[in-house]
């Protein structure tokens, strides 16, 4: 199973419809909130399965706040983060995956992307297609893939 994980695309979808040409086709898009209205877009873009969440810049739009869905054998809890203060660090995400007993929190928000696996939880944020905030400054997306055994792989990458 191949899913995408983006983040923070802030109403400009041109760099999505690159990376779905690029790494595509993909079982799952996961969309961690900030699209800012492009909702149908993103769906009509993936050809695929689309699970998405809203950010502190989706008003007026009815996607969750937060969500949690089955990929493979994991529990995953979408978010996009501005409301369990992921800026102050990871603290605050590890006590929302033990709270919602899942294996994998994904979030954005931060603009900044990061694989951590900690106390036996997976914290993933694919940082921002559109408006990047990490050193290079290049738009990331991630990559999770599951195996033939079921575990997760996850794959940091740039545009």
């Amino acid at each position: 199973m191949k899913v995408l994980i983006v983040s923070d695309t802030h109403g400009r979808n041109q760099n999505l419809i690159k990376v779905i040409k690029k790494v595509g086709p993909v079982d799952l898009l996961v969309h961690l909130g900030d699209s800012e209205g492009s909702i149908d877009n993103i769906e009509a873009i993936a050809a695929c399965p689309v699970a998405m969440v809203a950010g502190n810049n989706d008003f007026y739009y009815n996607l969750p706040k937060e969500k949690i869905i089955e990929i493979g054998k994991y529990l995953a809890l979408l978010t996009h983060g501005h409301r369990i203060g992921v800026r102050a660090g990871i603290d605050n995400l590890l006590a929302a995956a033990k709270i919602n007993q899942v294996n994998i929190v994904m979030f954005g928000h931060t603009h900044i992307p990061m694989i951590t696996f900690q106390e036996g939880i997976w914290l993933i944020n694919p940082g921002s297609l559109t408006l990047p905030r990490q050193g290079n400054r290049k738009p990331s997306f991630i990559i999770m893939d599951i195996d033939n055994h079921g575990a997760a792989h996850f794959t940091l990458n740039y545009l």
